[in-house]
């Protein structure tokens, strides 16, 4: 075997492998690259399988040179696994499960799955060209070249939606309905789904067999599969009734995928509501095979919760089972925060109308019985239908037409019955977003209680501390409450890091979810006593600058920096008094690290405090000025007698609103440029923007705020006070024109005035219930 020379190995390292990394437009030329500098450096022979491990070679005798030639494979391995992943990127190489020690392994992952193939999406429209002229497919073999010409004139009626010309031309051929009739394998009844005509389809399919509804195109698909893609239900319901057996058909080239699959793939809602119902459940059962898993994550990829749950009640082993591509349903709900109350993300006022909402359908009657899987699906189509039932309980069910005025009342519920909820819709608060919270619920709890079974073994196979990382990440509060119910030991685990849950939780400044170590009681206590395996305390890890994702949530860099303070003096507060002065690996005090993470921040911090006091305060000054200028040049002039004003006698009311107003202009004007002063030559240190900083600007803005309504007001009063003797008609319109400013200034500073109160003297980011232990059941 060749040794690679020392000195060859700084060259790979100095000079580029590849012109780029991979990516789904370079597949080709990235391959022919790598492939010849594999060659090149006498790595491909490792890579292609043709260099085996000598280990491995049970026919050579172990010895000094066997184990030598091992180690000369062992480098050559490491290097060509090393060009490997330089050259398609971290983001590509992690997602090739066991090929990070075998360069052969790695290759054969690159080959088979990220090669780009020429794939169809099924119902895609298809020129006709790609039909009527294109030779090969799989079928030509079978029904000899270009067989399927022969039936061209069928073929541009279905796409066209001729019923009538297809009608008299499978008159005059009646096999054409089972005859391929495309080059991609296709039948007529194959076409007329896949371009949307519905009647020809149902024409074609009366006159089929049973037997050819088995017929699948190049793509593996049957008539059923393209009709769940399509989300026509009654033509389903047509050909389960003709053939039910394509229920259970598996599609061979797309992991033996079933037609409920398909559905749920495809967010066919309705689709899947009515196949599930007659789909066989022994098809979906785990130990028969992993359509069951793929099921249920499709379900929760198309946020189809209420069948998923009645999946997982059947077989609660689905939720700790792969699917084909080694997913596992839990790992997916940790990518939908959208699916749980605590991603609502909803205003106070939001929150109150959504806690109103009736958790029942209410169009549904709430006492149906929910116990048979078929009247569910029903119900849940219905609620996807969003119809109305009025239920009545009458001796003898009286009909409602037969009494006019009960039919009135019925109407006009109706009405207000839409409309309460198509104004709820407005508001982003409709029902089926609460109905989908329930139901994710529901099957969270059904997926934990299954988990609660599992051993730490099993769990780790999961991916468990990836899946709960993911479910922090996205401030998925239910995730973190169920494991409390379901697997208290979880919260003590620690990762690779040497992390726990609520560690991640304040790295990833999730508040929610820390707040729920209050939960723990003297157990909060112990937690907070964990390092990680750099030597981290909580402290230290609420040190950190937070992920950019939870600071752009935060308006204004100095707001950014109070929030990051908060939570330095949260996690400050449950910690050991020691343990602040703690030094980490890297040698540094929770402080210090808290100073280096955030310099940058605390500049920037600095610097919109300054420019938005430097802005406000021009304003002040301008309307300081002009106050007081007014109050020496008042409307009407002075009495040359007394030297008081003129209209003090004549309109003494509204003169006084125009002095009052003048005046109290003048001093909260006068207040903000003292406060934006006091911005401007503040010393801008770290627990500054804590209170003092955010309290001066909250109080200039007010004060400027107070200083633009009463100037306005001022301004109104002095016209009306001028023009009342000739035409006062005038003053009304320009005094309503003078609320715009205001309207204006409100609109542009008043959500920054409500969030700066709200963060530095609302009841805080964190929540710290009394009685949270109840709700959990630990």
């Amino acid at each position: 075997m060749t040794k690679v020379a020392g000195d060859d190995i700084i060259g790979r390292a100095a000079i580029g492998i590849v012109p780029e990394e991979l990516t789904e437009e370079n597949y080709e030329e990235w391959k022919r690259c790598l492939e010849h500098y594999l060659v090149g450096h006498g790595l491909w022979g490792v890579v292609s399988g043709e260099e085996q491990d000598p280990m491995n070679d049970e026919r050579q005798e172990y010895g000094e040179e066997k184990e030598q030639e091992h180690e000369e494979w062992k480098k050559k391995n490491a290097l060509a696994l090393h060009a490997i992943q330089l050259s398609c990127g971290p983001g590509t190489y992690v997602k090739l499960k066991e090929a990070h020690t075998s360069a052969e392994v790695a290759w054969k992952h690159l080959v088979e799955k990220l090669k780009p193939h020429k794939i169809l999406g099924e119902g895609d429209p298809e020129d006709e060209s790609s039909h009527v002229e294109e030779e090969g497919g799989k079928h030509s073999a079978i029904a000899g070249p270009k067989e399927y010409l022969h039936y061209a004139p069928l073929y541009i009626a279905i796409e066209k939606g001729d019923l009538h010309l297809t009608k008299s031309l499978l008159h005059q051929d009646p096999d054409a309905v089972r005859a391929i009739i495309s080059s991609h394998g296709e039948t007529a009844l194959h076409l007329a789904i896949l371009n949307g005509h519905m009647k020809i389809a149902k024409e074609l399919l009366r006159k089929m067999e049973q037997a050819d509804l088995e017929m699948v195109n190049d793509y593996g698909c049957t008539a059923l599969t393209l009709a769940a893609i399509s989300g026509e239900k009654k033509l389903a319901r047509a050909i389960v009734n003709k053939n039910d057996s394509l229920l259970s058909r598996e599609n061979e080239l797309d992991d033996g995928q079933l037609p409920v699959i398909v559905a749920a793939l495809y967010g066919q809602k309705h689709m899947v509501n009515y196949l599930y119902s007659v789909t066989p459940k022994e098809q979906l059962h785990p130990e028969v095979g992993k359509n069951g898993a793929t099921l249920l994550n499709s379900l929760i990829t198309a946020e189809i919760y209420d069948v998923a749950s009645m999946l997982l009640q059947r077989y609660p082993k689905l939720g700790v089972t792969p699917d084909h591509n080694g997913d596992y349903a839990l790992k997916l709900l940790a990518h939908k925060p959208s699916a749980f109350p605590s991603g609502a993300k909803l205003v106070f006022w939001k929150r109150w109308i959504y806690s109103c909402l009736m958790e029942h359908s209410p169009w549904g009657s709430p006492t149906d019985s929910a116990g048979d899987e078929i009247a569910s699906t029903k119900k849940a189509s219905m609620i996807g239908d969003h119809s109305i039932e009025i239920h009545h309980s009458s001796d003898g069910e009286k009909n409602l037409t037969g009494n006019q005025g009960l039919w009135i009342t019925s109407c006009v519920l109706k009405v207000l019955h839409g409309l309460g909820w198509s104004i709820l819709r407005c508001l982003g608060l409709c029902h089926d977003r609460k109905l989908i919270h329930k139901d994710a619920i529901q099957l969270l709890t059904c997926i934990f209680k299954e988990i609660e079974t599992l051993s730490m073994k099993e769990l780790e196979e999961m991916d468990i501390d990836k899946i709960l990382y993911d479910a922090i990440e996205h401030g998925i509060v239910e995730f973190v409450e169920k494991t409390f119910k379901f697997r208290t030991g979880i919260i003590y685990k620690r990762d690779k890091k040497g992390r726990t849950i609520f560690s991640h939780a304040i790295v990833l400044r999730q508040e929610k979810i820390y707040s729920l170590i209050y939960a723990l009681g003297t157990r909060k206590s112990i937690l907070a006593r964990r390092h990680d395996f750099f030597r981290n305390n909580f402290l230290h890890l609420a040190a950190k600058l937070s992920p950019s994702s939870q600071l752009d949530r935060v308006s204004g860099a100095a707001l950014q920096m109070q929030r990051e303070l908060q939570w330095f003096k949260e996690v400050e507060s449950i910690v050991q008094p020691r343990m602040k002065e703690e030094l980490n690996a890297s040698n540094k005090t929770p402080s210090a690290l808290f100073s280096e993470e955030h310099k940058v921040l605390a500049k920037e911090g600095e610097r919109w405090m300054k420019n938005t006091a430097g802005s406000s305060m021009i304003v002040g000054t301008l309307i300081a000025a002009v106050m007081f200028t007014t109050a020496f040049t008042v409307p009407g002039g002075n009495d040359s007698k007394t030297g008081l004003p003129v209209m003090l006698e004549t309109q003494s009311k509204a003169f006084l609103i125009f002095m009052a107003s003048n005046a109290l202009s003048l001093f909260t004007s006068s207040t903000s440029i003292l406060m934006f002063l006091g911005i401007l030559t503040a010393r801008y240190a770290e627990r500054d923007f804590l209170k003092s900083l955010p309290t001066k600007l909250i109080f200039g803005i007010t004060c400027l705020f107070v200083s633009i309504v009463t100037m306005m007001a001022s301004f109104g009063t002095a016209l009306y006070l001028m023009l009342i003797e000739q035409v006062a008609w005038i003053s009304y319109p320009i005094i309503a024109f003078s609320v715009i400013p205001i309207a204006l200034y409100s609109l542009l500073q008043f959500p920054l005035l409500v969030e700066m109160i709200g963060r530095t003297y609302g009841h805080g980011i964190f929540d710290k219930p009394n009685k949270k232990l109840d709700s959990f059941e630990i």
